[in-house]
């Protein structure tokens, strides 16, 4: 029987590996939109950040998500990852 790979991503506040299914993807829209991407195949430039409270507000407080994508993350998301992890 044939060992299915399971996808790793980097947290951008830690710089830790994780698998995919442990971390919370942010994505930049094409229209430029900031969103939570759930599934994980929403179309846009994404982040990964570790499902942790600490992690989401050192992402808020250092500003990391501003500059990996480009833009600048309204704090509706912030209490919406605070949200999702809770």
């Amino acid at each position: 029987m044939k060992v299915k790979k399971i996808p790793m991503r980097t947290c951008v506040v830690t710089r830790e590996k994780f698998p995919k299914a442990e971390l919370v993807r942010v994505v930049r829209t094409p229209e430029r939109n900031i969103v939570i991407d759930e599934t994980g195949r929403t179309n846009g430039h994404g982040a990964y950040l570790k499902k942790d409270l600490q992690v989401i507000e050192k992402a808020m407080t250092s500003k990391v998500l501003n500059r990996i994508l480009e833009t600048e993350v309204p704090s509706e998301v912030f209490e919406k990852l605070k949200e999702l992890v809770r």
